[in-house]
């Protein structure tokens, strides 16, 4: 997955061109996947029944209504959770088209598109495209961007579609303003706030269903989304049969790179919110989100203030690694280190950078007069933020090649971690540190700014 194309993308006038450019269309061919059937042997697992789809039957007014009329008793499959993986594993190079269309062969009114108000009307747009009957859902808490709203009216009069929408419970929400404020997630983290405006209302929603549909993509957010499948039975929430495994989860943009999604957007010519016009990449509650800044990774316009490990809100908490895994690891990201992560390739590989070591840094910090300026980056090479920042950096060393400073990397995660953080202010990844000709102590760049612009600025104001 190049994640340079998709954070490029992220940055400069793409938005604007696109908002510029709706009248390109492009034709969609419209096949369905055929799947061997699949196994119905029993094992120690937890059974449930899926009931067919009959189209003749209008879809329910409410999520949370139970369609008693889809049971067809003569006809039931069994589907096992190891089916689910097997399927998985059937459509994992599948289109997005192949997978919304099984989901609702499958799962027909039982099913519904989770839409957020950003680049999730893609969803929407293959969901008609199949020629299904299909529902959407969303999660108004109260506090999103009066753009976001008006995109939601949009969308409903572009489709011809009601979503259904959930709001949060009033006695939590006067309950959690009254006791801690109205800006709480600022100092005690947002997972608070987001359980009370966004999981509960979600969880009351999914006991409606047996099957869901999110716009979760791998290459969205470092550390919790990395290993997502296509369809998984859901590892956090129940659907209307209650217990574990009463809910299967549909992600038909898993293996899809954001670039691909903007282009079939394009492609389309579907209404997009206007944030994005202004910067905004992932999309949620005002307060919390923000513009992505030129060579940021989409999601650090998210909870900005907070690690990259808690970038969730909880509506895909299942996704979210062991917090023992991070500890052993050592990485300040929150990734868990996984085999293929420990073998990952180094990233800032340029003849004009110096690649540190920890008694190269030791050595440095202890001198007071140097012969040359230094420009450091402390990184970790599957941090999805240093990956996006990377083209720009390399760029910058090119430019001060030959002009009587150096520019380097260190990498310090794993055992590397404590020390990077009690000697070279290490908060989170990446941080960039510059160290003058006459001092000791490095110059942090507090700038979340990692254009080559922004960078060569700040060299120029110290060196």
């Amino acid at each position: 997955m190049a994640l340079s194309s998709s954070s490029s993308l992220l940055q400069g006038s793409f938005y604007s061109n696109f908002l510029s450019s709706r009248e390109l269309k492009a034709p969609l061919a419209h096949s369905v996947l055929d799947l061997v059937p699949l196994a119905a042997g029993r094992t120690y697992r937890r059974q449930w029944m899926v009931r067919p789809f009959r189209p003749e039957l209008r879809r329910s007014d409410s999520i949370g209504s139970v369609a008693a009329t889809l049971v067809s008793p003569e006809v039931e499959d069994e589907i096992e959770t190891d089916d689910y993986e097997k399927l998985a594993k059937k459509l994992e190079n599948a289109s997005p088209l192949e997978v919304m269309d099984k989901a609702f062969e499958i799962f027909g009114n039982d099913i519904a598109i989770a839409f957020s108000g950003a680049e999730d009307v893609a969803l929407i747009e293959y969901a008609k495209l199949t020629g299904r009957p299909f529902r959407v859902f969303s999660l108004d808490t109260g506090r999103l961007n009066p753009e976001t709203y008006q995109f939601f009216d949009s969308v409903e009069k572009h489709y011809g579609i009601h979503i259904e929408y959930m709001f949060p419970d009033a006695v939590e929400v006067q309950g959690l303003v009254r006791n801690k404020g109205l800006f709480s997630f600022y100092e005690d983290g947002h997972e608070e706030c987001c359980r009370v405006r966004k999981v509960r209302p979600l969880r009351r929603a999914l006991e409606g269903l047996r099957a869901w549909i999110t716009g979760q993509r791998k290459d969205q957010s470092p550390g919790t989304r990395a290993e997502i499948p296509v369809v998984q039975v859901d590892p956090s929430f129940e659907g209307m049969d209650g217990g574990i495994g009463s809910l299967v989860k549909w992600n038909p943009f898993a293996n899809v790179e954001g670039q691909t999604i903007w282009n079939f957007l394009l492609a389309m010519n579907v209404p997009v919110n206007s944030l994005h016009s202004q910067g905004y990449v992932s999309i949620g509650c005002e307060p919390c989100t923000r513009p992505v800044l030129p060579g940021q990774h989409e999601r650090e316009g998210r909870w900005w203030w907070e690690d990259a490990k808690a970038k969730e809100c909880g509506l895909h908490k299942g996704n979210i690694k062991q917090q023992e895994a991070y500890q052993n690891n050592g990485n300040g990201n929150g990734v868990a280190q996984t085999s293929e992560s420990a073998t990952i390739t180094d990233i800032f590989n340029s003849r004009n950078l110096v690649a540190l070591s920890r008694s190269w840094i030791e050595n440095l910090i202890k001198l007071e007069n140097r012969s040359e300026a230094l420009l450091v980056v402390l990184y970790s090479p599957w941090c999805h933020y240093c990956q996006a920042m990377e083209g720009s950096y390399v760029e910058l060393a090119e430019k001060l090649a030959g002009s009587g400073m150096k520019v380097g990397k260190f990498r310090a995660d794993g055992d590397q971690k404590a020390f990077a953080q009690q000697e070279l202010q290490l908060g989170s990844f990446p941080t960039i540190l510059f160290f003058p000709k006459h001092s000791s102590k490095p110059i942090r760049y507090l700038s979340e700014k990692r254009d080559v612009d922004s960078l060569m600025a700040f060299v120029n104001a110290l060196r």
